[in-house]
């Protein structure tokens, strides 16, 4: 009997066989393991992300949730409620003008790749990835310099959850009550004192005497630091990833950076960190010859709807001439990621100074230790060597 189990290490380690399965023969198919629903077909997912009001984020978005976001965030809110946060919040980013940040991001990663130099064998994520996309964001939301390592340790833990009880454990509970503590401190600063960063322009943002409430500004803040350190670290690792399994993809970026945009985008296409996402039903559906009830969850499985033949021809392979338009990388519709743009511009960057001092590498093992998440899939360590 087929069995899918979103919280399984095996599907951490590879879920691409099981999506195949899924896609094939049970397009609409109930995990009893998770107690949800999973759609796995590109077509289906989309019609899913569109239809907002049969596939409710109000209840969450987090294939596990935490305790107070649901009905604060972008992400788990509904329009026109949603229509509104994210309004506010785009008036925050647009204040902040964030490609005036291109700079700080390029010197940022000159910087960290700087103690690279010399190394025949470095942890990508250790010594690379989650360094830089920790000061981005420090940069970009404006945190308190000092505090970035407590803050990536976090984070990491606030986007696990616990494959034996299916849920967040209590380090990762705890992990998360820390960030909105950090968070509400900083924020309570910046509304007394403002600076020039995105923590000061979303407490202000203000359209039509409208402004977010202590608690969406709370939540949504510490939504940008796990979107922040946990999604677009978790991306970098798997580009690299990517390109050091791919050499003729790594070759060709590094001989032309101005390929990187496509990398990243077929990156995104064939093996996103945001794997898997989750709704609620407000009305009874019927789908592929299957009832799914008002009120149950669905799992919409963007890594698997990436890899769907139906939508991508010869979608297992990776091939930097693709030019994937509509993945699912960063959502899609009115769930698109709001920091996509930012997501871009930070891992073109990244890679172009990494590029410049490690134009050739490979993985320096075979297996690897993958992050325990529902949600999100990366590697726990990504050792690489110059060759």
């Amino acid at each position: 009997m087929f069995r899918f189990d979103p919280y399984s290490p095996a599907i951490d380690a590879d879920p691409f066989p099981a999506y195949r399965r899924l896609r094939d023969d049970f397009p609409c198919f109930w995990s009893d393991e998770a107690n949800v629903w999973v759609l796995s077909r590109f077509a289906d997912i989309v019609a899913a992300l569109n239809d907002w009001r049969t596939y409710s984020s109000a209840k969450g978005n987090l294939m596990t949730e935490v305790r107070n976001r649901a009905g604060a965030t972008i992400g788990t809110t509904d329009p026109p409620r949603h229509d509104r946060l994210r309004g506010l919040v785009q008036y925050a980013f647009m204040k902040r003008n964030l490609d005036s940040l291109t700079p700080a991001i390029r010197d940022i990663a000159r910087d960290v790749v700087g103690t690279l130099k010399g190394r025949a064998r470095f942890d990508f994520i250790a010594d690379f990835s989650s360094k830089f996309t920790v000061r981005v964001l420090f940069a970009t939301l404006g945190l308190p310099i000092g505090d970035e390592a407590a803050v990536r340790e976090k984070t990491m833990l606030m986007v696990q959850s616990d494959a034996t009880t299916r849920a967040k454990g209590p380090e990762h509970i705890a992990a998360y009550g820390w960030m909105e503590d950090y968070a509400a401190k900083v924020i309570a600063e910046r509304r007394a004192r403002p600076q020039n960063d995105l923590i000061s322009e979303l407490s202000l943002a203000e359209i039509h005497g409208d402004r977010l409430d202590e608690r969406e500004v709370l939540q949504t803040t510490t939504t940008l630091v796990m979107g922040g350190v946990g999604s677009l670290n978790g991306f970098l690792a798997m580009l690299a990833l990517n390109l050091a399994d791919i050499p003729e993809a790594r070759e060709a970026v590094v001989a032309n950076s101005d390929l990187l945009p496509d990398a990243i985008e077929e990156s995104l296409r064939y093996n996103t960190s945001a794997q898997r996402f989750r709704r609620c039903l407000t009305k009874d559906v019927e789908l592929h010859g299957q009832w799914m009830r008002e009120g149950d969850f669905v799992c919409l499985a963007f890594g698997s709807g990436n890899r769907d033949d139906r939508q991508y021809p010869d979608a297992d392979a990776y091939q930097l001439a693709r030019k994937p338009r509509g993945h699912l990388g960063f959502g899609g519709s009115v769930r698109a990621c709001l920091g996509a743009s930012i997501a871009r511009l930070s891992s073109k960057i990244a890679m172009e100074e990494f590029h410049k001092a490690m134009p050739r590498y490979e993985r320096a093992e075979t297996s690897l230790s993958w992050m325990p998440s529902s949600t999100f899939r990366s590697p726990l360590r990504l050792e690489l060597t110059t060759i």
